[in-house]
């Protein structure tokens, strides 16, 4: 199951993923999620069933949290669905705001748990939440995106100790990727070439390729690209106070990028 499969990274899983394995693809445009189903139901000539959904409310994530813990062959959920705001976190809308962590975490948390009730007892299966490299780095404009997706990092290390220290097979992974060509960006609508150099741009195919390799590996953090290696490697060592100095010192310079 793949949730926010409408397109990016989640529908390049759904992609990579139907070559072998049936898919239930969750997300809130039906007419992507058909026209996705059609193309991997001809590619392929694997059972696609679609799921239209919206994870920020709380009725539907209970609804399909009750339908994956009954799914007896459930073998992979991808928790993948997420957006992005822009602007000062008083400055959007807390509306805004708390749609983001119902998403980011709420439904994360009640898919989980749905999935993993289903999985342990028959000792198999995985779970890939999909969080990102700006859990490991605050940025400004995003406080509750980074602050969510280090939570969801976070979380999946906690999963992955316990199902570890009870000798399961299930397997939990903290995907995080940087900034990758999809319509996340699109949506905020934000000029990539400001944002970051061409370098720092990942193909959704490259993410995905890393977060199955390192699921095969039975790999906790994957963080594709060496740069994003390179970087949150250097970060975590880093002194609260120093690192603090480098975000505060980021922030100020794209406020005087704004104003030029």
């Amino acid at each position: 199951m793949i949730t926010g499969a409408s397109s990016g990274i989640g529908a390049t899983f759904a992609r990579q993923l139907a070559r072998e394995y049936d898919l239930l693809l969750v997300a809130r445009r039906k007419h992507k999620l058909d026209q996705l189903a059609t193309e991997l139901r001809a590619a392929h000539n694997t059972q696609v069933e679609v799921c239209v959904a919206d994870l920020s409310n709380p009725v539907d994530v209970a609804l399909l949290a009750q339908r994956i813990s009954g799914e007896t062959s459930l073998g992979l959920l991808v928790n993948n669905a997420g957006f992005g705001t822009k602007g000062r976190f008083w400055e959007t809308t807390v509306e805004s705001q708390e749609q983001m962590h119902q998403l980011h975490v709420m439904a994360t948390v009640r898919l989980t748990h749905a999935a993993l009730a289903n999985m342990v007892p028959r000792n198999q299966g995985a779970i890939i939440n999909v969080a990102s490299v700006a859990g490991f780095v605050r940025g400004p404009g995003s406080v509750s995106y980074c602050a969510t997706k280090s939570w969801m990092s976070i979380f999946s290390e906690g999963l992955y100790v316990e199902l570890t220290g009870m000798g399961s097979r299930v397997t939990v992974q903290s995907l995080c990727p940087g900034f990758t060509y999809s319509e996340f960006h699109d949506v905020l609508a934000v000029d990539r070439e400001r944002v970051a150099g061409k370098s720092l741009w990942l193909s959704a195919d490259f993410v995905v390729d890393a977060s199955l390799k390192g699921l095969r590996n039975g790999q906790l953090y994957v963080i594709p690209g060496w740069r994003y290696r390179l970087l949150t490697s250097l970060i975590s060592k880093l002194p609260s106070r120093l690192r603090l100095a480098v975000e505060t010192s980021r922030s100020q310079d794209r406020v005087m990028q704004r104003e030029q």
